[in-house]
């Protein structure tokens, strides 16, 4: 800023812009914070709502009274008590009356309050409201002192600082909002295990939080559904105040006979709005994602019902709901983040364990202060009482008293040594109440008010005593929320997510179809719709031609071995289009650029695979070891150069043929041969000079059979091939008379 100036004469005052931005906007943050988004951790409300409660109150909308229109509570908010918008606050009380969105509704509402397709409420004026048997619960106490208040916005008025809070509203019904720089989240639980762990926590104060969860078994959404946590993240979260719960939608197989049936979900995940999750299922159908569903359909009336239609009956119902779960919101996560005002204002990060502490702190202090409160009633009657008394015995002299004297109320007091709450109470008498009778109800009254003060002065010199009450008080709100009764029974129920196989859903999620795959000597891929056997019409690329082709599905894996000796694994329904020339392997997977597909084949699970170099190295390698998750591959041939991995074949069998570029073929048991996940392999065939040509793995039983470049078939029996029968590593002799000039043994079963 410089050195100080001396102000303008206009008045205009310099200020830092940053120190104004910061004071400012700190002041916006603590009045969101405190005002509007945090509820308080001893009534679970934020201001708004408290308001409409305290409105409500005095507008005597208790529960068994008549109903009034919300234009009227709404009204009286926004005059009385809280300066904003109409629309906000009645947006407040109309999700205080949904049954769907609050655990135990805190308005009794009449009238178009919304629905769970996400439709809006009716306007104020048509809609009418009263309080619920809950609400009226948070309110109790509030005429005896058990709270303090505050101004009104315009000091005109009182408003309650927090509610007496007689139901546990913060974990009861839960709370969401977002402040500045801070938020909070939390479900709504089961009224009735809150009694039972504050009933714990009362007996046991040092109790841990595993201890409380044995009572609170997770969140109980007014929506139902299934809660699919597991219990060590569950424990996390009510022991830290964060954490997220997953809550899957409800279902059952429905049977329509004749082997036909549907799947219906009755209940789906808290604040899921139906009609957009419906609208979902429909939009992943029309782009083909769920290749196993055929049909959805709304057939919701009061309750959810919610049809999915199998595209077959052979479709496995589980596999088909996980696929759902996985890609809509019939699984939901439901964060729990338990950030509330401590004692009205302090902002922070709760674990269960604490709530229900400062709440039932909170029911102390409202306790001990409506004891107060009466205890200042009553003694005030026993003295007036005593007046009565006083008065009774000495009635001719009281009369004549009032009647003669010019101040009775000070010869009263002199003479009968009253007090000036006595002798006003005396001179406000009714003649009425002057009966024979009355001083009998007198004295009755007298000793009833006497009684009950020694137990309020028992009571507030007893901390055993006054958590002994709060504890019946608790008792009082278990027997009313109890799993027996229609408002307290369990809605949400615990469960265990089957753990499907991602691929099994992966697979169930493509639409199987057939395709033949293509690829060139340059290393081109494509896949054709449909089995071609004629691909005389395919072109390439200049200089290109066919390498290989296959059948497929196209939930079928294709894996590719290349010349470095690693697998790749490729979708079937992933492969470009037969249309054009397909896409180079080596972009679709990190190929490198000077090496070269050896095979591509169909990935058939349990089967055994022989690999081998160009120099007749090789293995046996289970093909469930050479699955590639990633685009790098999975190195499983290991390379000295400048071999390169130059065969995979079948190997199903028990005999292995090789053949060298020598012609020199040599006959063999596979079982010389090592089954290893990865390495370098042994040697299969000795030559001077010259490297492998071909391989195949047979059955001793069925014979060797080879191919000539005719398309005839030789088939030559063990006995047969006595001559060339020996161990692996052998340089083996020429091949039999009528084996072909390319020393290959023809199309092989890959």
């Amino acid at each position: 800023m410089g050195k100080e100036t001396t102000p303008p004469p206009s008045g205009i005052e310099g200020i830092n812009l940053r120190d104004a931005l910061e004071e400012r906007y700190l002041a916006y943050a603590l009045s969101t914070i405190m005002h509007r988004a945090l509820p308080d951790v001893r009534d679970g409300l934020k201001p708004v709502h408290r308001r409409l409660l305290y409105a409500m109150r005095l507008l005597k909308l208790d529960p068994g009274a008549g109903f009034k229109k919300c234009a009227r509570v709404v009204g009286d908010v926004i005059g009385k008590y809280h300066p904003h918008g109409d629309q906000a606050v009645y947006d407040a009380l109309v999700r205080l009356a949904q049954d769907f969105a609050q655990r135990y509704p805190l308005i009794d509402g009449q009238g178009n309050f919304g629905n769970v397709d996400g439709d809006n409420a009716a306007a104020m004026r048509y809609t009418e409201a009263r309080m619920t048997d809950t609400a009226k619960r948070l309110l109790d106490g509030l005429d005896e002192n058990a709270v303090d208040f505050r101004e009104t916005y315009d000091g005109e008025d009182k408003e309650p600082i927090v509610l007496p809070g007689g139901f546990p509203n913060l974990l009861g019904n839960g709370s969401s909002g977002i402040a500045v720089g801070m938020a909070t989240s939390i479900p709504p639980h089961n009224a009735f295990e809150l009694c039972q762990a504050c009933l714990h926590l009362i007996k046991n104060p040092k109790a841990e939080v595993d201890e409380l969860l044995e009572h609170i078994k997770g969140p109980d959404f007014p929506t139902g559904g299934l809660l699919v946590s597991d219990q060590g993240s569950i424990r996390e979260a009510y022991a830290t105040g964060r954490g997220s719960f997953r809550v899957r939608a409800r279902w059952e197989v429905e049977d329509l006979g004749r082997g036909q049936w549907a799947i219906v979900v009755t209940e789906i995940p808290y604040q899921v709005q139906k009609s957009r999750l419906i609208e979902k299922i429909a939009e992943l159908l029309t782009a083909r994602k769920l290749p196993l569903l055929d049909d959805v359909r709304d057939e919701s009336a009061e309750d959810i019902r919610v049809v999915l239609v199998p595209r077959s009956r052979n479709v496995d119902a589980n596999i088909l709901m996980e696929s759902l779960f996985k890609l809509t919101d019939l699984e939901n996560r439901f964060s729990l983040n338990m950030n509330v005002l401590s004692m009205g204002k302090v902002p922070m990060v709760m674990g269960v364990k604490q709530v229900l502490r400062e709440w039932l702190d909170h029911r102390k202090v409202v306790l001990v202060r409506r004891s107060e409160h009466r205890l200042g009633q009553i003694n005030h009657r026993l003295e007036v009482l005593e007046g009565y008394l006083i008065a009774y015995l000495n009635l001719d002299e009281v009369i004549r008293i009032i009647r003669e004297e010019d101040d009775a109320k000070a010869e009263l007091i002199r003479t009968f040594e009253l007090t000036d709450v006595q002798a006003e109470a005396i001179l406000n008498m009714r003649l009425r109440s002057l009966r024979k009778l009355e001083e009998l109800e007198i004295r009755k009254e007298h000793g009833k008010l006497t009684d009950e003060k020694d137990e309020l002065t028992k009571l507030l010199g007893s901390d055993a005593r006054q958590w002994t009450r709060i504890s019946k008080e608790i008792v009082d709100i278990s027997k009313v929320y109890g799993p027996e009764t229609e408002i307290g029974r369990r809605r949400t129920d615990k469960s265990e997510a089957p753990e499907a196989d991602l691929v099994d859903i992966q697979q169930a999620m493509i639409e199987k179809e057939p395709i033949t795959v293509i690829i060139s000597e340059k290393g081109w891929i494509r896949a054709l719709k449909g089995h071609q056997s004629d691909l005389s019409s395919l072109t390439f690329k200049q200089g290109d031609k066919l390498k290989l082709s296959f059948h497929a599905e196209t939930t079928d894996k294709i894996l590719v071995f290349s010349t470095g000796g690693k697998f790749f694994t490729l979708g079937a329904d992933r492969l470009p289009g037969g249309r054009g020339h397909g896409e180079p392997i080596r972009l679709m997977v990190e190929m490198d650029e000077a090496q070269d597909v050896v095979n591509a084949f169909v990935h058939k699970p349990g089967r055994k695979l022989l690999l081998s170099n160009n120099e007749a190295r090789g293995f046996v390698v289970s093909e469930d070891d050479v699955i590639a998750n990633t685009r790098k591959g999975k190195q499983v041939l290991n390379l000295t150069a400048p071999a390169e991995a130059a065969l995979c074949v079948d190997a199903t069998g028990d005999q292995v043929a090789i053949i060298g570029e020598n012609r020199k073929l040599l006959v063999f048991p596979l079982a010389q041969i090592a089954q290893m996940g990865r390495g370098r392999g042994v040697r299969l065939q000795r030559y001077r000079d010259g490297n492998v040509s071909d391989i195949r793995v047979f059955s001793g039983e069925e014979g060797l059979t080879w191919i000539n470049s005719s398309g005839r078939s030789f088939t030559r029996s063990l006995e047969e091939l006595t001559d060339w029968r020996g161990d692996r590593g052998q340089a083996g002799r020429l091949p039999p008379t009528g084996f072909p000039r390319s020393n290959k043994f023809g199309p092989g079963k890959l």
